[in-house]
């Protein structure tokens, strides 16, 4: 028990917690265990490499000044000349290089060893703690490679400078750097997801391939990178299309920069609004065949919209736990009083139902990627059912966690608002609840293969827990039931989620993570906020397996 002593000195400080830095990110039994379950343990001391930078102050520092300064748009230069560029603040830069070092942007798709999409978003998990914001291109640069793939003569010029791990900033012709971004522009104004309403359209020019664009995106994040994915109507329908801002003469290409968003979160992040005026872009696989095209973009997309959103559930649970570790109230450390521990057995439950699926995902990835149709066919329902699920349990979970700091949490400086403001995002980018909850329906519809093998997923627990049976059972009467199932949706979609996440941990985790996930999460003994496990959970084992003391 801690005592605090009174005292007049008003300089003294008693009672708060020392800094969290330095920490290491990767010191999670979750993520190491996935790692090496999924087939990328020859990469595990890299993460935990990593993990221990991520965790420095130098780092963390890093993520509050990117998030500070904001990028800034310059429309024009001293001399009035049109140039579009966005100025990020030193520290972007260094996340930025980080990122594409180790990996984590395009990368994988040239490392040939098994296990290497896994290594990539274990990688990620651990990163994630530095900063959520330049998360965005990197992700996109890794999503960009299978799309490119359908334009064979495309990839080969510009796929092993998108897979580089050289950071090599600044508007040049492409081909002349070491390395290249990739950035995306599907969305408009007039149908958001819908992306069949794009009214930008693509007119031939006389060379082969090549078209001009005219028109607008809505929201195109990382504008300051060296190529662009788009989509627009060509005479035969809608088609993707790559956009160099850098023509191969090393013209500028036309691509105006209206404004940047000013976004709840994502602050280091330059998400803006260019217009096309005769641009000139390459068509990338089959006219009319746009979503086609980019549906694999979209998986990998999903993928680290999982991984974004578990990196800062576990981000947020480990600074939450430092806290009670060290703040005292009532005569006792928080996290020795019971409601506090059922508090952070919850969070931890959490966390780890959302890191083990998305390093399943990415297993599933990495094997279908090298032919594996089981598992391809895996990842097309579960990505889906994954992005939904964890994406929203987000920002419950970041409100939560700040709470565990009080009136601290609510302050600029401890972080969580940040990671409060941030959590939403990866519900509503890449479709919200309702197009992935659609898109599993149509997945249902299109392809009966894809719920074969999430079935075939859940009979590899088959008896293991009789919870988790039962909502097995109910999911396949659910199914079975077209009647207003597109109404039904979302609960569908989440049966599949619990199911899946119970169904990972009674394989995977320690009995008391396990059976504590099933008795609340599936059970029905849960109530409507964290902190609400049923009173035989052993959240003794929770936490210290999620958060050993003095970590």
């Amino acid at each position: 028990m801690t005592q605090v002593q009174p005292s007049t000195d008003p300089q003294l400080v008693l009672n708060q917690p020392p800094s969290h830095a330095p920490y290491d990110a990767s010191a999670d039994a979750a993520l190491l265990e996935g790692l090496r379950r999924e087939g990328a343990g020859w990469a595990e001391d890299d993460v935990r490499r990593l993990g221990r930078l991520a965790g420095t102050a130098e780092v963390q520092e890093w993520g509050d000044l990117a998030n500070r300064f904001e990028p800034e748009l310059r429309t024009v230069d001293r001399y009035g000349h049109r140039i579009d560029e966005v100025e990020f603040h030193p520290s972007w830069h260094n996340l930025m290089r980080v990122s594409v070092a180790e990996g984590l942007a395009g990368a994988a798709w040239a490392d040939e060893r098994a296990g290497a999409h896994v290594a990539r978003t274990a990688g990620y998990l651990a990163w994630g703690h530095s900063e959520a914001g330049h998360g965005c291109p990197v992700t996109m640069t890794y999503a960009a490679v299978p799309a490119l793939r359908h334009q064979p003569d495309l990839a080969a010029v510009y796929e092993p400078l998108i897979t580089s791990r050289v950071y090599d900033p600044g508007l040049r012709t492409p081909t002349e750097k070491r390395g290249l971004l990739v950035g995306m522009g599907m969305t408009e104004k007039q149908g958001g997801s819908d992306v069949r309403t794009n009214s930008t359209v693509a007119t031939p020019t006389a060379e082969p391939g090549v078209f001009a664009l005219n028109g607008h995106k809505w929201f195109t994040s990382a504008p300051m990178s060296d190529l662009f994915l788009v989509l627009a109507q060509a005479p035969d329908g809608l088609t993707c299309f790559l956009v160099p801002r850098i023509l191969p003469d090393g013209t500028r290409n036309t691509f105006r920069i209206v404004r940047l968003k000013e976004k709840l979160g994502n602050r280091s992040n330059a998400s803006s609004e260019p217009e096309f005026d005769n641009t000139l872009a390459w068509q990338v696989g089959a006219q009319g065949r746009g979503v086609r095209t980019i549906i694999d973009m979209v998986n990998s997309t999903r993928l680290d919209c999982v991984t974004g959103s578990a990196a800062m559930m576990r981000k947020a649970f480990v600074e939450a736990a430092h806290h009670v570790s060290h703040r005292s109230a009532f005569g006792a450390r928080l996290i020795d009083q019971p409601l506090m521990r059922n508090v952070l057995a919850d969070l931890a439950l959490e966390s780890e139902a959302a890191t083990t699926l998305a390093l399943r995902l990415a297993g599933a990835a990495d094997r279908g990627i090298r032919g594996d149709d089981g598992e391809q066919a895996f990842r097309r329902m579960a990505t889906a059912v994954g992005k939904y699920w964890v994406t929203k349990r987000g920002s419950a979970f970041t409100a939560e966690a700040m709470e565990c700091l009080g009136g601290n949490g609510y302050v600029e400086e401890s972080g969580m608002p940040r990671l409060y403001r941030e959590a939403p995002l990866n519900s509503i980018w890449e479709g919200s609840g309702n197009v992935n909850a659609l898109d599993v329906l149509r997945a249902l519809g299109r392809q009966p293969e894809a719920l074969e093998a999430l079935l075939a997923e859940f009979a590899l627990s088959a008896g293991a827990d009789a919870r988790l049976d039962a909502v097995v059972a109910r999911l396949g009467a659910e199914l079975a039931d077209p009647d207003a199932i597109e109404t039904r949706a979302r609960r569908l979609v989440e049966l599949m989620a619990l199911a899946l996440q119970g169904s990972l941990l009674v394989r995977h985790a320690p009995t008391a993570v396990a059976d504590a996930f099933c008795a609340s999460r599936l059970g029905g003994d849960w109530g409507h906020a964290f902190g609400t496990l049923p009173t035989g959970a052993d959240t003794d084992a929770i936490i210290e397996r999620a958060f050993p003391e003095g970590a």
